[in-house]
């Protein structure tokens, strides 16, 4: 499924603190972390998007565009921000922006299926994933009419949490029912890649 209205975005920037080195280039499995999200979405977007200021080590795909953030060090809403600005200054038609984290390994691409048919209904303009009663900030479906609240909340209203300022927006929720594991787990500290290391090997014998 290729979707013009939609531009799929992977949120590269973070500095992995916690993880005490660069995510995006450990490798889990025959793939790095970014890799891994990259080949779960590059032939669901006509292009994808990868905000980050790391230097990335990438093969060269003519539908991926790498470009640093907007605002350094504001957290994910600056790669958001990022994005729905070189949408806009590239001229491109997209209306929404469909976010990734770049440490999710697992995550259910049916979640893409769900985001185009939002698309389609005027009901928010801003959704994100749930699962097992947890919401997933970073894996949201956002519409460009956002941009202006988004670039002033930024820089005028002090907004760093990505929670905080979707909840002062107002954000729906698609809830994604659980049958093992959570698709949705993500990568902060070593304990986790070791976490994710046996669940690879789960999901990759089912």
């Amino acid at each position: 499924m290729e979707d013009n209205s939609i531009l799929g975005v992977v949120l590269a920037g973070g500095k992995s603190k916690r993880f005490g080195e660069d995510k995006n280039h450990i490798k889990l499995g025959d793939k790095t972390l970014l890799e891994h999200v990259l080949s779960k979405i590059n032939n669901k977007f006509k292009e994808i998007l990868i905000v980050s200021g790391h230097n990335l080590e990438l093969k060269k795909f003519e539908n991926i565009t790498v470009i640093p953030d907007c605002l350094e060090d504001f957290g994910p809403l600056a790669g958001v921000l990022s994005s729905m600005k070189w949408i806009k200054e590239n001229k491109k038609q997209y209306r929404w922006v469909a976010t990734f984290p770049s440490d999710t390994p697992f995550f259910e691409i049916s979640i893409i299926e769900e985001y185009k048919k939002k698309t389609y209904i005027n009901e928010s303009l801003l959704y994100f994933v749930k699962s097992n009663n947890k919401r997933h900030n970073i894996f949201g479906l956002w519409s460009i009419e956002l941009l202006k609240i988004l670039e002033n909340d930024l820089i005028n209203n002090n907004f760093r949490k990505v929670e905080e300022w979707a909840n002062k927006i107002g954000v729906k929720t698609i809830d994604i029912k659980i049958t093992k594991f959570d698709p949705f787990f993500n990568i902060n500290t070593k304990e986790d890649f070791e976490e994710a290391k046996k669940l690879l090997n789960v999901d990759q014998n089912d």
